[in-house]
């Protein structure tokens, strides 16, 4: 059996997410969506709702399921037994960060492989960080994200009320 993981933030999961996610558990037997929950950056959401968000929009799919974690991603695949890491890639410029986080990977792990699929043409514009933007200024984004996430960003938005820093800088690696 092989067991992969798909690791990140998910703030908040979007169909390029759950497009990769797909096309992954068709090669694995498992799939893990490993929702990170110390990042170096701002999040809307906390680790528990991002991973119910995660958990909400897999529930037709018994080869995937979610669970959190912290620390290095291979340690959390050691931990599972999990032998290989997904990742997406978008456009040209996540090529170069993501490689040289499987050389990372794979020097603190050579017995965890790195597998990258590549966006669906349709979802290569898809960020977290766009999708948070777009949401914040009231924007539509139905079409990016599951109804449950379109509906917890309406939520959250609606919380945090207008004249706020919303949308923290961050860069488009989700």
């Amino acid at each position: 059996m092989i067991r992969a993981v798909f690791p990140g933030t998910f703030d908040p999961i979007h169909f390029g997410h759950i497009d990769i996610a797909k096309r992954a558990a068709l090669l694995f037997d498992e799939l893990i969506i490993a929702v990170y929950d110390r990042p170096l950056k701002s999040l809307l959401f906390s680790p528990a709702e991002r991973i119910e968000l995660a958990q909400q929009s897999f529930t037709d799919i018994p080869k995937i399921s979610v669970m959190g974690y912290g620390g290095l991603t291979v340690e959390f695949c050691r931990k599972i037994d999990a032998k290989v890491i997904v990742r997406g890639l978008r456009v040209f410029s996540d090529f170069e960060y993501e490689f040289r986080m499987a050389l990372a990977n794979h020097h603190l792990a050579p017995e965890i492989e790195v597998v990258a699929f590549i966006s669906a043409e349709e979802h290569t514009f898809l960020s977290s960080s766009t999708v948070r933007e777009i949401a914040s200024l009231g924007g539509d984004v139905n079409d990016m994200v599951p109804p449950i996430v379109a509906k917890a960003l309406r939520r959250r938005f609606k919380e945090l009320g207008d004249g706020q820093q919303l949308v923290p800088t961050t860069s488009l690696r989700d």
